[in-house]
């Protein structure tokens, strides 16, 4: 869903990804789901829901997933962005962008202090989001300086947050969880950052006042959001988190 929702920053009008087994056993049994026989017969339909075996298509590109580093934004677009330990590059055409979020070319993002943490949006606020940023902030404590917001995406989230006892190993942390819904992703009622304070947030957009008149966000995922709320400051969560009892594919 995640790249499905951040296709159109690549160029795309919509993004579409094949079902697969992943896809099954991730639906299977859920609330809204089909049940029983209606559930086979609508995998059967599901796995035909793929290209063509001659398909032909204009480009193709391949990437390894493995060799790509946490990432943050620098800039007033989910595009203009470096891995978080490389420094803003000197780019014609976004001056504009560097002066509003109170960057320069040649500064390094890592150490940035920051005031406000958002965790949540149809981008990254699934129950896996918030077991993994539970797991890392574990016998943490918020930093004081920064105003931490967790948003589940949906009731059905929450709800199993708090049967999984999240919510309390969160707010022993020092960390708010707040009711489902888009919140601060588009600055949505009291959810607003203050004017030419900095957010870190695992929303999917950063244009000028997105998340309040005057907000500067920088986008990340929820591992940078975790090290970061928990330092005070953008931080490489490869180097503040021990991960040796995380699952490979969760290191990212």
């Amino acid at each position: 869903m995640t790249i499905c929702n951040m296709s159109i920053e690549m160029g795309a009008r919509g993004g579409l990804i094949a079902p697969d087994s992943t896809t099954f056993d991730y639906l299977k049994g859920r609330p809204y789901s089909p049940q029983g026989e209606e559930w086979d017969k609508r995998v059967l339909e599901w796995s035909s829901l793929s290209s063509d075996p001659d398909a032909v298509y204009d480009s193709v590109y391949r990437f390894d997933s493995t060799l790509v580093q946490p990432m943050v934004t620098y800039g007033t677009n989910p595009g203009q962005a470096i891995a978080v330990t490389e420094v803003v590059p000197s780019r014609r055409g976004e001056e504009k962008a560097l002066e509003y979020m109170g960057l320069r070319a040649g500064m390094a993002l890592e150490g940035l202090p920051i005031d406000y943490v958002f965790l949540g949006s149809c981008t990254n606020g699934r129950i896996e989001d918030f077991r993994l940023f539970a797991e890392y902030v574990r016998g943490h404590r918020k930093a004081p300086a920064i105003t931490a917001w967790l948003v589940p995406g949906s009731r059905e989230v929450m709800r199993q947050i708090e049967q999984e006892g999240l919510d309390l190993l969160l707010a022993e942390a020092g960390f708010e969880l707040r009711e489902p819904g888009c919140s601060a992703c588009l600055g949505m009622n009291e959810d607003k950052i203050p004017p030419g304070k900095y957010a870190l947030s695992t929303s999917n957009r950063n244009f000028e006042g997105r998340q309040g008149p005057g907000a500067r966000t920088i986008l990340a995922g929820p591992l940078v959001a975790a090290a970061t709320a928990i330092t005070g400051c953008i931080a490489d969560p490869r180097k503040f988190f021990e991960t040796s009892n995380i699952p490979e594919t969760n290191k990212r």
